[in-house]
């Protein structure tokens, strides 16, 4: 399959194609990392600049790790020790590291939009350069919804994940909706997918505009309840986020006592699911607040773990593909 995407900076607009190209390139590299030897040459003699402007350790080690993987060649950037502190600008630090050769560039930022000005700055200079957004304020973390695509497909069918099986799939996301990137992002795969996606937090977390992230011609539904009880029943999976404190200007909640009381992930709760039903958790937990430390823990219920893994795999397979426009090999 042909991929002609060169900068991953939302999934407002991926198509089908581009959502099963990633899930089958993912599944090739889940292979790879399951050999003895788990590197390949894919992106020898590329450079990968990781570019993290706020705090992150599963997103930063998954790239980190994905790049090292494909044989790249890795710049690591740290805010606190940049000559951000001396004054200069975000573009001017990314022209650097273009101009120490960097090939691909993955952004994170808490400020929206800081990824795509980049992109758009190294379109303008004719570098070649792709960006890969790592998550930008409240807007998008392209990379987070992919893996937990790529997670949901594969407990479906663990040879060849692929969109059309979450069709008619009731996922229900339960938390800070609000202030989750990984929310949107999740709400544009999972529709595309035909997917059934309740969501599912007080009303303070959970304002009516999200139901304008989708429109009548996209094949799957988006409902939101301010109570718990009816985004859980029935649910196929249930994807729980964290409550983002550092992004709260104001008390949205009274305590997390009592948000855990009226929206927490239990075991009785889950009841209310169907009886396979498998939980998610993008990272970090506040334990005994979202959900509980004992079901976080159950293998047979958590699929906590399976998003971290699946990350590497499909964190590689995003920079194989910016980094390989022309040419989609799977190393088998």
């Amino acid at each position: 399959m042909a991929w002609t995407r060169r900068h991953i900076l939302s999934l407002e607009d991926f198509t089908a194609t581009e959502y099963n190209t990633v899930l089958q390139t993912a599944t090739s590299f889940w292979e790879v990392l399951s050999r003895k030897t788990k590197k390949v040459p894919a992106l020898q003699g590329q450079v990968v600049a990781n570019m993290f402007f706020e705090p992150s350790t599963r997103t930063r080690s998954s790239f980190e790790l994905a790049a090292k993987r494909l044989s790249a060649d890795i710049l690591n950037f740290s805010p606190s020790t940049s000559s951000l502190t001396k004054g200069e600008t975000i573009l001017d630090t990314a022209k650097t590291y273009l101009a120490m050769g960097a090939n691909i560039m993955t952004i994170r930022h808490r400020q929206a939009g800081v990824p795509k000005a980049i992109a758009q700055e190294m379109d303008r200079l004719n570098s070649g350069v792709s960006i890969l957004n790592a998550g930008d304020g409240l807007h998008q973390h392209p990379s987070q919804a992919l893996l937990d695509l790529f997670t949901l497909t594969a407990v479906l069918d663990r040879d060849n994940p692929r969109l059309e099986l979450l069709s008619g799939q009731k996922i229900a996301i339960v938390g800070d909706i609000l202030h989750s990137r990984v929310a949107r992002s999740n709400i544009y795969s999972l529709i595309a997918a035909g997917a059934e996606v309740h969501l599912a937090a007080p009303p303070t977390l959970l304002p009516k505009f999200f139901l304008d992230l989708v429109d009548d011609n996209q094949p799957g539904k988006l409902l939101i309840h301010w109570q718990l009880e009816p985004a859980l029943e029935n649910a196929d999976f249930v994807m729980t986020l964290r409550l983002q404190k550092e992004r709260m200007s104001a008390n949205f909640i009274p305590s997390l006592r009592e948000y855990h009381h009226y929206f927490g992930i239990t075991r009785d709760r889950l009841k209310l699911c169907r009886p396979d039903v498998r939980v998610l958790h993008p990272g970090p937990v506040n334990r005994g607040v979202e959900i509980t430390s004992d079901l976080m823990d159950d293998p047979k219920l958590s699929l906590i773990s399976e998003q971290v893994t699946s990350g590497v795999a499909v964190r590689m397979a995003l920079l194989y593909l910016i980094g390989n426009l022309n040419t989609v090999n799977s190393y088998q």
